[in-house]
């Protein structure tokens, strides 16, 4: 299967030997995002909240330019340096998502890229049925 490589300025530009994300069919992996600002490639100033909204707004720059949004993410892996920062990663992800929510995972490590606090990455489906609107259209459509 045909593998496209996915790249934007609206993200930090990768600060190694991998893809800002890679689609394969439907399909998308989107790689870690730490919480860079895309034009300076230095960590957002602010507290915990900004970091986080900052990682949400790059991974969604990823997903615009792969052809989706946040809402075509299945599966999202949170790495937090400080697991009591979870609540806050709820708080803000609850800005960005709507039920369905994706899956999740959230990992504590000992240290991130650049001394980020957080990290995340995410697989995507392009055209999921994520929305109960879509889900009720593709139903229909199923039945014919």
């Amino acid at each position: 299967m045909k593998r496209t490589i996915v790249k934007t300025n609206n993200a930090p530009a990768a600060i190694g030997t991998y893809s800002q994300a890679v689609k394969v069919g439907d399909t998308v992996y989107l790689a870690g995002q730490i919480p860079l600002v895309p034009e300076t490639m230095v960590l957002v100033d602010g507290d915990m909240r900004a970091q986080i909204r900052r990682v949400f707004e790059n991974l969604a720059a990823v997903a615009k330019a792969s052809g989706g949004s946040l809402q075509d993410v299945v599966k999202l892996n949170v790495y937090l340096t400080d697991l009591g920062h979870f609540p806050l990663v709820n708080e803000v992800m609850a800005q960005y998502f709507r039920e369905p929510c994706p899956a999740r995972a959230a990992v504590g490590v000992a240290a991130l890229p650049k001394g980020a606090a957080v990290e995340m990455d995410a697989v995507m489906v392009l055209g999921s049925a994520r929305s109960p609107k879509k889900a009720k259209k593709k139903a229909k459509r199923n039945r014919r």
